[in-house]
């Protein structure tokens, strides 16, 4: 019969290691320096306090990161949420209505994509930078129209 003075832990005790015991006096960590102590390890390309081989070497080449195009996406399922029919879509009616966030540093740089992600029914006329080439499909067969926002 179980009883409260003489219950068997029902989870494996984990291995502490560096205590002695089978392990010898060392416990697989070697003899002493940093790595042997407990919480003791050094980050990647810690090279003992030498000059690490990242920093040696310079920074070259050029990044096309900054150049990136930044486009905000809506789908078919949010024009046909948020939108009546024979309505006229624009990235400054997608900001008011809230379904896009543009913050500060965007601005103007803010483009907008339509996919083709759910299906529409009504007819709208949708303004925008890009449209994948089943949406632009999909809104033309309900009598839509797709208009190519150009920029200078």
């Amino acid at each position: 019969m179980l009883q409260l003075n003489n219950l068997s832990s029902l989870v494996k005790k984990r291995k502490r290691v560096g205590r002695g015991g089978s392990r010898g006096g060392t416990s697989g960590k070697g003899h002493k320096g940093q790595k042997a102590r407990s919480g003791g390890y050094v980050r990647p390309g810690f090279e003992g306090g030498q000059m690490p081989l990242f920093r040696r070497l310079p920074r070259r080449g050029f990044n096309n990161a900054l150049f990136k195009q930044k486009y905000h996406i809506v789908t078919l399922h949010d024009l046909e949420h948020y939108f009546t029919a024979d309505q006229h879509v624009d990235p400054q009616l997608l900001i008011a209505k809230g379904i896009i966030k543009v913050k500060q540093r965007d601005g103007q740089s803010c483009k907008i994509k339509i996919l083709a992600d759910g299906q529409l029914t009504k007819k709208i006329i949708v303004s925008a930078h890009a449209f994948s080439a089943t949406a632009a499909e999909l809104i033309r067969k309900n009598g839509g129209e797709t208009r190519l926002i150009k920029e200078n």
